[in-house]
């Protein structure tokens, strides 16, 4: 057992503060481009285009994830608080949000500067999953996104999330730890076999085994919006990425047969 009370600020200084979530988020963004470019250069691609990808992503993903979280968890909180749209340490990211915007930016960087990119998406993919690692070490400083009660050894109780803190699942460890092992999976299969499968192999790989997983982790975390069931928010739009990337294996294997 371990009581989270961590302070989610790092440094105040005056006006100036610095929260543990926005180090974290900065390491992930830094480390994600990184892996960009010497994947790109590998490739041989120009790295010019692995770093303007990855100032779009960057943009994009972040604004994509901000807006999910408004949109798909609480909408009439945030439209009647607008002031805390702003506020990323208030409420966090959605990972689903970002998915989306990241491929809807793509779409546009690729229609600006004329190039195809599924050529670029199986060395996009690899480093998110790293990303959404950072993230979740940053939503366990916060004390946000919880998991629900439980008796097991390695329960946290979470003081700064309610005022008589109960033994909950550390649902941001959980996903923390299976998508760091996610992101050496991905990164090593695509060193060992990227000359050997087909092009997308490696994207849709990424969404059938991530979002699988955050469906399986939602089972233990605490419910997050006003009109979730037996499903989760996180759950149900898990689901459209799950059948996305199972439809794209069912073809391949109809393909080979």
């Amino acid at each position: 057992m371990f009581t989270d009370n961590l302070n989610p600020v790092l440094l105040h200084f005056n006006f100036i503060t610095i929260r543990w979530y926005g180090l974290f988020l900065a390491i992930g963004v830094i480390l994600a481009v990184w892996i960009i470019y010497k994947l790109f250069k590998q490739k041989k691609y120009p790295g010019d285009l692995a770093l303007d990808l990855g100032v779009w992503l960057i943009l994009g993903g972040l604004v994509g994830a901000r807006l999910g979280e408004i949109l798909f968890y609480e909408p009439a909180y945030y439209f009647s608080h607008p002031l805390e749209m702003i506020f990323v340490n208030h409420g966090g990211l959605s990972s689903h949000g970002m998915t989306l915007a990241l491929l809807i930016s793509l779409l546009i960087f690729s229609k600006i500067k004329k190039i195809n990119i599924k050529n670029y998406l199986d060395i996009l993919i690899i480093p998110i999953p790293l990303l959404a690692t950072f993230i979740r070490i940053g939503n366990f400083f916060n004390s946000e996104i919880v998991g629900r009660a439980t008796n097991l050894p390695w329960g946290v109780y979470f003081p700064h999330y309610e005022q008589n803190p109960i033994l909950r699942h550390p649902t941001q460890i959980y996903e923390a730890l299976t998508s760091i092992t996610l992101f050496f999976i991905l990164y090593i299969l695509y060193k060992k076999y990227s000359k050997k499968t087909p092009q997308l192999f490696f994207f849709h790989l990424f969404l059938l085994t991530y979002f699988s997983i955050r469906f399986l982790i939602e089972f233990a975390k605490e419910y997050q919006t006003s009109w979730e069931g037996f499903l989760t928010a996180g759950q149900w739009l898990s689901i459209p990425f799950i059948i996305w990337g199972t439809t794209y294996f069912l073809k391949l294997k109809i393909k080979r047969s």
